[in-house]
């Protein structure tokens, strides 16, 4: 005989497997998952600038990416702000624009808001989407030519003769002033220079594995500056 409540065709279920499935079910639809900040505040921006500067080695670079930060950090509090996303950092750019700067200048601030929102992002400060939709602001072109403070030929050759004398000090400004016109070194670069990184390498004179920025190693030839001034350079090793 079948039970009163079972109805034929159908089989029977526990009430307490269903009753045991569903508060499962209602666990996990009330399981949130962990949420991203969509809008920064100067702690949390301080906290990526940090992460950020701690990624960095090199010493210029630090001291860029913290102005060019803070800068955007400035700029960004000044206001109150809907999210740190792509349209923020595009209206950065039109700021940035208006004041005049360089293309390079620009792409070089644009760049350490960047990583700093990538910082963000692996910190779980701020959603991955905003932070990818960021990385992917576009530079401003540069067209044209490179503008800058560059030195014309008649200008080396004035400051090279300016350097030249018979003291001592004048000997070590000649060498130093010669490798940086004909080297294209950086004052980094130069002060670093040891006495047996010059060496001849297939019958000519070349700077040996110099360390530059980022960590590149690169090998500069250094061009011939005659005996006077080969003679100079030898003195101010």
């Amino acid at each position: 005989m079948s039970h009163p409540d079972q109805t034929p065709g159908r089989k029977r279920v526990s009430w307490r497997h269903a009753s045991g499935e569903g508060a499962a079910c209602m666990r996990r639809k009330n399981k949130n998952p962990i949420g991203r900040k969509i809008v920064l505040r100067l702690p949390d921006l301080d906290h990526a600038k940090s992460a950020v500067l701690c990624s960095l080695s090199s010493p210029n670079s630090r001291r860029n990416y913290k102005f060019a930060m803070e800068q955007f950090i400035a700029w960004y509090c000044s206001e109150p702000r809907l999210a740190l996303n792509r349209t923020v950092v595009l209206r950065f750019r039109l700021y940035l624009e208006s004041l005049g700067l360089a293309a390079g200048t620009i792409n070089q601030k644009l760049a350490a808001v960047r990583r700093l929102a990538y910082e963000a992002a692996d910190s779980g400060l701020l959603s991955p989407e905003l932070a990818a939709g960021i990385r992917r602001v576009k530079g401003v072109k540069q067209l044209g030519v490179r503008a800058g403070n560059w030195l014309t030929l008649e200008q080396s050759r004035t400051l090279l003769e300016k350097s030249d004398g018979d003291s001592l000090r004048n000997s070590r400004d000649l060498a130093m002033i010669s490798i940086l016109l004909g080297c294209g070194l950086r004052r980094a670069e130069l002060s670093s220079l040891q006495m047996e990184d010059s060496q001849i390498r297939q019958g000519h004179w070349a700077i040996i594995d110099l360390v530059g920025k980022g960590g590149h190693v690169r090998t500069v030839p250094m061009p011939y500056l005659g005996e006077g001034r080969r003679g100079s350079m030898d003195v101010g090793r």
